[in-house]
């Protein structure tokens, strides 16, 4: 101790400013040691708004904002800013404007940080919308619209698209004109400039150039998924040329002038039924019986199988119908997240497939990856999976909520936020918050408590009797639920909002010109509805 003792006092002899950039080569984990070391020590930690601001980040799992020096963004500001949005989230407190209507009814449309986007095929075109703030202090909102234009000939042959706000990137996917040796083109085009995208290596790239039936592929089974330089879309069901059926996953690294690409070739019998990008280098692939771990750099220009997870196993006559996983953020590169694993259950005497959803943090797939290695080694199509038993239970938080109900599992880090209750009716927002930090200091009755609950330890679900084995009941969180109910077809989730894409019903009664009954005309508005949590 006396060791310790002297060597804080020779650091303290130095100056200030020498002692702060001593400092700020230290992580966050050794910073909060280095406050308990002195006083001294902590009151120059604490007198640092960078150093505050870098323990608050990895405190509360948060994305950095770049500062910019003389500007409102300098450190002071964003560390205020953060600890305000926290506070609002947990005591769910939010400003609220004005709804805006959207000009087009959307069908088919799709998130990607606050930007709505779906076809209008009318006009041609892949609209997207991205409500803004007219000012600081004012609850209007304006509207950005742009689109993507298409020629009538490709406007024809669309079957799917995809969109990445953080690249800039918009993803088409076309029926490859007729004598074409491949099944599809792949554009990529900018989001905001509706044009070929600059860092693109190719316009276009050539998707299930392989010997395949081109007359009985269904487009409508096409799954995509975007993340950083790779790009990728499973087509499932693909009829070969010799008869054989296969899902085939294919995957290109969008700005490589390498052409990197590869394609996986899954037994149907397994019915592969997504996948996602974890990082830059792993890929998610389920299938009704597992999750599938793969790597993108152990092989050039192929998946290498890294590590199997088997699903909680279901009585007989039940089985998976279709298993989804929830959308990426572009900052789960550098930032842990939460993985929502959605799974509809049929089969049996069911009137209504119930949903099961099992939350589990990226990271923890990540390390459980050696876990897998270390009890199996390499990971072969004929290996073992992990069982359930070995890792779900006390790796995830296990949910029963409606099937096919697009207001739940938007995910931005550890915190989840979905609407709750019927789906035909208001419902409350809940907010749940897996960070295990905020967990800790909760118990320990730091922080606010008003419109919270801790959520420990399992649950009874009205449908678990299906399982065979125990849910996931291993993730504690805090929840928060809204007073205010809210009427949504859809909803998107941002680092300090959330966007609602919100309905009503106009009735309005008719006039026949001549005789006859009047009636009442049904209009369905829809627009949105933001929830600022700053």
């Amino acid at each position: 101790m006396n060791q310790v003792h002297h060597i804080a006092t020779r650091l303290l002899d130095l100056p200030m400013e020498i002692i702060l950039d001593i400092l700020s080569h230290l992580d966050v984990y050794d910073l909060v040691r280095a406050r308990r070391v002195c006083s001294d020590i902590r009151q120059a930690i604490d007198s640092s708004s960078e150093l505050l601001y870098s323990m608050d980040l990895e405190y509360f799992n948060a994305i950095p904002v770049p500062s910019i020096p003389g500007s409102d963004y300098s450190i002071p500001t964003l560390r205020k800013s953060l600890l305000q949005s926290e506070s609002a989230w947990q005591k769910a407190e939010y400003s609220k404007r004005n709804p805006i209507a959207i000009p087009h009814p959307p069908s088919m449309h799709q998130w990607s940080c606050g930007v709505l986007g779906f076809p209008v095929e009318s006009l041609q075109q892949i609209m997207f919308f991205q409500p803004q703030l007219a000012d600081g202090h004012s609850n209007t909102i304006n509207l950005r619209q742009w689109s993507c234009q298409l020629d009538s000939a490709a406007a024809l042959r669309l079957v799917h698209y995809n969109f990445y706000v953080a690249e800039d990137l918009v993803t088409l996917v076309f029926r490859a004109p007729s004598g074409e040796s491949h099944a599809y083109d792949v554009i990529f085009r900018s989001l905001s400039e509706d044009k070929v995208h600059r860092e693109a290596a190719f316009s276009s790239v050539k998707a299930l150039d392989n010997e395949v039936d081109l007359e009985l592929l269904d487009p409508y089974t096409l799954r995509s998924s975007i993340l950083g330089d790779y790009y990728g879309v499973l087509f499932r069901n693909v009829n070969k040329a010799n008869g054989e059926v296969a899902d085939c996953l294919q995957i290109w690294n969008w700005k490589s002038k390498d052409t990197f690409q590869c394609l996986e070739v899954f037994d149907p019998a397994c019915k592969t039924m997504n996948f996602s990008f974890l990082t830059n280098e792993r890929i998610l692939v389920v299938n009704a019986r597992e999750l599938l771990l793969y790597s993108l750099v152990h092989a050039p220009n192929a998946l290498q199988l890294t590590a199997k997870f088997s699903l909680p196993a279901l009585h007989s006559p039940f089985e998976y119908a279709c298993i989804s996983f929830s959308p990426i953020p572009s900052h789960a590169c550098a930032h842990n997240q939460m993985i929502t694993l959605s799974m509809d259950i049929s089969g049996g005497f069911l009137t209504k497939n119930p949903c099961f959803t099992s939350y589990v943090e990226r990271n923890t797939l990540l390390k459980l990856e050696s876990t897998y290695v270390s009890c199996y080694g390499k990971a072969t199509e004929d290996s073992p999976g992990l069982p359930w038993s070995s890792w779900g239970p006390d790796h995830t938080r296990s949910f029963e909520e409606s099937s096919f109900d697009p207001c739940k599992h938007s995910v931005i880090g550890f915190r989840t936020a979905s609407l709750v209750g019927n789906q035909n009716s208001k419902r409350p927002l809940c907010i749940r918050d897996f960070n295990p930090h905020r967990v800790v200091d909760f118990k320990a009755g730091n922080g606010t408590k008003r419109n919270q609950r801790l959520v420990e330890g399992s649950e009874i679900l009205p449908n678990s009797s299906l399982f065979l084995e125990p849910l996931g009941s291993g993730l504690p969180y805090l929840e928060t639920t809204t007073e205010e109910r809210f009427l949504s077809t859809d909803m998107t989730m941002e680092v300090n909002r959330v966007t609602l894409l919100s309905f009503e019903v106009m009735n309005t009664i008719r006039m026949p010109n001549a005789g006859g009954q009047s009636f009442v005309e049904h209009e369905l508005l829809q627009g949105f509805e933001v929830l600022d949590f700053e």
